[in-house]
């Protein structure tokens, strides 16, 4: 095993005693009560099954056969999520297949952080992840369900319902995804045409021609943003079948593993041969694997808030300095949009998750031991699945990469590290995604451009008077201020700025996410403004430093200035109402600081 992720995962391990111990106290406490139905009256139960077939009836009567529930997020604005519409009939036929019953147990609220960029939706992007986990908290409270098939991919989604499912971790769950779209237009033509516009090149016809014929079809975005790194992470954290993350929706051998996963979860329960509860599979190791992979493919900086968060509700304590050190040791072995220019499409093609697992196992960067949806082990994965005279069957994955410039080997990284860093200094806590940023571009000392809003940099650019060495500080954009919505509308100003020869960064304590590309952007920096942090004090013409070579982010004013100094208040007005915020209000002063999950604090944080 690498020395650094043993070392890491044994502190984690120890830190984690206590809570983790509690959490799994109480899973064998719901556990020995055995099948929840029996507990629930003849009133209680007939509601449950009312709308059931007969059959169906019969079973649930029984108490012998399992329950599944389908916690599904469908809806079909959403082209990742659209596939889902039929789902829960393939799945409950498929349940029925091996003898048990399925019911959709919750529809839970997914938004598309696509649609709502720049707008103010966004601010309610990162609040859906609690709502979501509540959402599916209540669909499995009736006591019903012997175990849970979980539908979901993108952004908050993903991590909402795993908080959701390891508050009821004493149940067997598998999720279950619907696979990318297949390829459009090169992201790297996108992200021109992006930048023409913003320069005022090209119109917005041919900003909007551009853009569908990248977003053209149902399917995840094919760029490795937050959802195809949350599709990554599950994978190799073993809560879906191995090789399902990237095939193609249209693709019979999606079918066939949908299928597969209804019939594999019945497995896993009580009823079934292989009891194997979420609660478990999310351990430890599995939490620093899910981190290890994604620092070796560039994954979106997202997650260093919703691992933190998720494995917290399963009693597991993580922090940035895991991540950072980690990172330090994890080489770079993916280039995918926008760490280079493929999609997920041509990752897969290359060889895909199987190979990348084989890989970090080879080289000792994950954990083998470990449970799995697919049993026990984490080799398991490194099969890939087949459909052979129209059985699905897995297979040994290659051992080669098809396409070096997309997926490489650990021999033979794009770089040493996975390019996630913590940045420190007195301005607080940050992360920095430098594995799509040139090394020249890496260190930045210039004066501060200071805006309370994303929307100011349009009128700013426009002007010219960004034309210059800059680092544009963005404040009032934690969780606790808006919501910390992504800030990707600031991205082609910046890009262009850097091809013009000036050296540019961005400062905020708001998100980038999946997309950060070629501009070092410190972000999720912690204390937000709204909490006492020193970005409060910056002012235009501030000098500050971003060095993403040794982890420095500070602003050079001295102290006594600094102290003299009365921090902008941060305005809240205009986020506290429309579009819906009004309703989340008090959810969203009740979130806490990026680095320990930008999640609701509740109960479980007194029982642990």
């Amino acid at each position: 095993m690498n020395s650094v992720v043993k070392a890491v995962t044994d502190r984690i391990i120890a830190r984690s005693q206590k809570p983790r111990a509690a959490y799994l106290a109480a899973l064998q406490d719901a556990r020995l009560k055995g099948v929840h139905r029996s507990s629930l009256s003849c009133g209680n139960l007939a509601h449950g099954f009312a709308a059931c077939s007969p059959a169906d009836k019969d079973s649930l009567r029984q108490l012998t056969k399992a329950n599944i529930g389908i916690v599904t997020a469908f809806n079909d604005m959403l082209s990742a999520h659209q596939p889902y519409e039929h789902y829960p009939e393939i799945l409950k036929k498929a349940c029925q297949d091996v003898g048990s019953v399925a019911q959709v147990a919750a529809g839970v609220p997914a938004m598309c952080d696509g649609v709502t960029q720049g707008q103010p939706g966004m601010e309610l992007s990162l609040l859906s992840r609690e709502v979501i986990a509540m959402s599916s908290a209540v669909g499995l409270s009736h006591n019903m369900f012997d175990g849970a098939l979980l539908l979901g991919i993108c952004d908050k989604i993903v991590p909402g319902l795993l908080i959701g499912a390891l508050s009821f971790g004493h149940l067997p769950m598998l999720f279950v995804p619907a696979g990318p779209m297949k390829s459009g237009i090169p992201n790297k033509e996108k992200a021109r045409v992006r930048q023409q516009f913003a320069q005022g090149k090209v119109d917005r016809a041919a900003l909007l021609e551009a853009e569908s014929a990248s977003y053209h079809s149902a399917g995840t975005c094919t760029f490795y943003g937050t959802a195809n790194s949350n599709q990554l992470m599950l994978e190799v954290m073993g809560l879906q079948l191995p090789g399902s993350s990237f095939v193609n929706p249209d693709d019979p051998l999606r079918d066939a593993l949908n299928k597969m996963a209804a019939k594999q979860v019945c497995r896993l329960t009580e009823m079934g041969t292989q009891y194997t509860p979420i609660g478990e599979v999310v351990s430890e190791k599995s939490v620093v694997n899910g981190i290890v992979a994604l620092l070796a493919t560039g994954g979106s900086t997202n997650l260093t808030m919703h691992i933190v968060a998720a494995a917290r509700a399963a009693g597991i304590i993580v922090n940035w300095d895991d991540f950072s050190e980690l990172s330090d040791a994890v080489p770079l072995i993916a280039r995918v949009y926008p760490n280079g220019h493929a999609d997920i499409n041509h990752f897969h093609a290359a060889g895909g998750m199987a190979l990348l697992i084989n890989e970090l196992l080879d080289a000792g960067l994950l954990h083998e031991d470990v449970s799995t949806v697919a049993g026990f082990g984490l080799r398991r994965y490194t099969q890939e699945p087949r459909l052979i005279d129209g059985e699905l069957r897995w297979v040994d994955g290659p051992t080669e990469s098809l396409d070096k410039e997309v997926l490489t080997h650990v021999a033979t990284p794009f770089q040493s590290n996975g390019g996630l860093k913590l940045m420190k200094g007195n301005l607080g806590r940050a992360v920095i995604k430098v594995s799509a940023v040139n090394e020249a571009n890496r260190v930045v000392e210039a004066p501060a451009v200071v805006i309370n809003d994303q929307n100011e940099i349009d009128a700013l650019f426009q002007s010219g008077s960004l034309d210059r060495d800059c680092i544009v500080v963005v404040k009032g954009q934690g969780p606790k201020a808006n919501g910390m919505p992504e800030l990707h509308k600031l991205t082609p100003f910046l890009g262009t700025l850097q091809d013009k020869g000036f050296k540019v960064a961005l400062v905020t304590d708001g998100r980038m996410s999946g997309a950060s590309g070629k501009v070092p952007a410190a972000i999720h920096l912690t204390p937000e403004a709204l909490d006492g942090g020193l970005i409060a004090k910056v002012q235009n013409g501030d000098l500050i430093r971003v060095n993403a070579l040794t982890g420095e982010l500070s602003l050079l004013v001295d102290e006594a200035v600094l102290a003299a100094r009365t921090a902008e208040k941060v305005d809240l007005h205009h986020s506290s109402y429309g579009m819906g915020r009004e309703l989340f209000s008090a959810l969203r002063r009740s979130l806490s600081s990026p680095e320990t999950g930008a999640r609701s604090t509740s109960a479980i944080d007194e029982l642990y």
